[in-house]
């Protein structure tokens, strides 16, 4: 593809060797989870492995040949978080896991970025995978369902150099990320009042 750059070949290994253990970093930017972990990015920094459109590097990688996925702060970027749901699901193996963590909408940060596209809160990505855990049911609508929701998790904190805010918002965060109920209770009661900064759902591959 146009613009896409692989330094290390990683697309090919990726393709062809079963053997290890293969973690894809999604919307890396300067820091990686770990060094284990193929950044990938469309902007291109030392850090990033593989630099071009998320579409175009997924659409690459042969199906059912990735381990884990994990994206910090990066689903909030794109538009169609279906489709890239189910990229996502195609490339990993069943019983596979993907950690996503995206700011909350109750974030008053979100809004000074004008690069985030979609909003998130505790039950978004029931919509697209069966859920045993919140209270609350959606619907489905047509959405294709590839994951099951495990696990959901409000943080609750500030940013440099807003240190006692920061200790206010972690205590908050031992109120309301004790259970599923009280999480549940803030977001549709609390949320307006005590925002939370950001939230992570871990999504299993059927």
């Amino acid at each position: 593809m146009d613009g896409l750059i692989d330094r290390k070949g990683l697309l090919n290994k990726i393709n062809s060797d079963s053997s290890g253990k293969i973690q894809l970093n999604l919307g890396c930017g300067t820091i990686k989870k770990h060094d284990t972990f193929i950044g990938i990015d469309r902007q291109d920094d030392q850090n990033v492995d593989i630099v071009g459109d998320i579409f175009d590097i997924l659409g690459q990688i042969k199906s059912e040949s990735v381990d884990h996925i994990y994206s910090s702060h990066f689903f909030e970027h794109i538009d169609d978080t279906e489709s890239l749901l189910n990229e996502c699901a195609r490339v990993l193996k069943p019983n596979s896991y993907m950690d996503i963590i995206v700011p909350h909408f109750s974030n008053p940060y979100f809004y000074s970025d004008l690069t985030h596209r979609k909003f998130f809160g505790l039950y978004t990505f029931s919509y697209f995978c069966l859920d045993g855990i919140l209270k609350r049911k959606v619907p489905k609508y047509e959405h294709s369902i590839d994951f099951t929701l495990v696990s959901v998790k409000l943080n609750f904190q500030s940013t440099r150099p807003f240190y006692l805010r920061h200790v206010f918002k972690k205590l908050i965060g031992l109120v309301f990320s004790t259970s599923v109920f009280m999480s549940e209770f803030w977001e549709e009661n609390l949320s307006g009042i005590f925002p939370c900064y950001d939230i992570k759902f871990r999504l299993v591959k059927n």
